[in-house]
């Protein structure tokens, strides 16, 4: 009897309006079933995300993994708006009402929201048309540049070679220059800049960094993929060359690290086969008790310094 009866008092408690939104009287049992409606909707999101790099990793389709990475986000965030939805819907909301509070919320986007509503599309933008996909190695307009490690609706997460996470604004991917290195080929050429004193034989400092660029292991060499030394300017103490070197995916994502190994190998190169590297030279003449310090002209660039 006493158990009837607490039962009875926990229905009436449970069913008395606590407050009200519109005309609908929102009570205990209406809001319960709300939270139970969004912890369901964001479990059922997280379990679609889950799968989709569960099939992803495992190769069991034919779509590529950004393709289903992107699928995956885009159904989590479909998930949420339904939940939301019907969980309004539930303890009485008047889903008709929210053209109102729409004209509201453009007045608040209009002080200062514009921002945030502007990430998400982006979000929304990248993932569809997949310019930009885990895994790439890319360089911003901002000079931020890393590893792309997660796309989120507002942000998207990249890891430097220094492993600094930075939150990049997803707005600042459609609105700015972005260089994916990564985006449709895996191999790269990047230059380095190298001078030798006038009068070397070329062909000597050509085969010479050749050489030392070949013994390095990420260097990438077949018929469409050439090294080679270009001579580029005769400038005011050197001869002034570029070593045009093709790298393999590792060498792309740590360029800063692959052009310290290029130098380092073309130094020790050059200076095994006694090959100079000159530093800036100026003719000093001495008149009168007065030092006077004379730039070299243009047309004595060609003798050796």
């Amino acid at each position: 009897m006493n158990l009837e009866l607490s039962l009875d008092q926990l229905i009436r408690w449970l069913n008395t309006p606590l407050f009200s939104v519109g005309e609908t009287d929102v009570n205990a049992m209406r809001i319960v079933g709300l939270v139970l409606i969004l912890i369901l909707s964001w479990w059922a999101a997280r379990m679609i995300e889950r799968t989709m790099v569960r099939l992803s990793s495992g190769r069991k389709t034919g779509m590529s993994d950004s393709a289903l990475y992107a699928l995956g986000r885009i159904m989590r965030y479909v998930i949420w708006i339904i939940g939301s939805v019907i969980g309004l819907s539930f303890i009485g909301f008047d889903l008709g009402s929210l053209a109102i509070m729409g004209g509201a919320l453009g007045v608040g986007i209009g002080f200062g929201l514009q921002n945030i509503f502007s990430n998400l599309i982006s979000g929304i933008i990248i993932l569809l048309e997949k310019t930009l996909k885990v895994g790439d190695f890319v360089d911003l307009e901002s000079g931020v540049m890393g590893r792309v490690a997660e796309i989120n609706m507002r942000y998207t997460r990249i890891i430097t070679n220094d492993a600094v996470d930075v939150l990049v604004p997803n707005s600042e991917f459609i609105n700015g220059r972005v260089v994916n290195w990564t985006f449709g080929d895996s191999l790269r050429r990047i230059r380095v800049p190298f001078g030798v004193a006038y009068g070397t034989d070329k062909d000597m400092v050509r085969d010479v960094v050749l050489e030392a660029a070949r013994s390095i292991e990420d260097t990438v060499e077949d018929a469409t993929h050439q090294t080679e030394v270009w001579l580029v300017s005769f400038g005011e103490s050197s001869l002034d060359f570029e070593l045009l070197v093709w790298v393999g995916e590792s060498g792309v994502r740590a360029p800063g690290r692959m052009l310290a190994k290029y130098l380092w190998a073309v130094e020790t190169a050059l200076s095994g086969a006694q090959i100079e590297i000159p530093f800036p030279q100026r003719d000093l003449h001495v008149r009168s008790g007065r030092l006077e310090v004379a730039m070299p002209e243009p047309a004595d660039q060609g003798r050796p310094a």
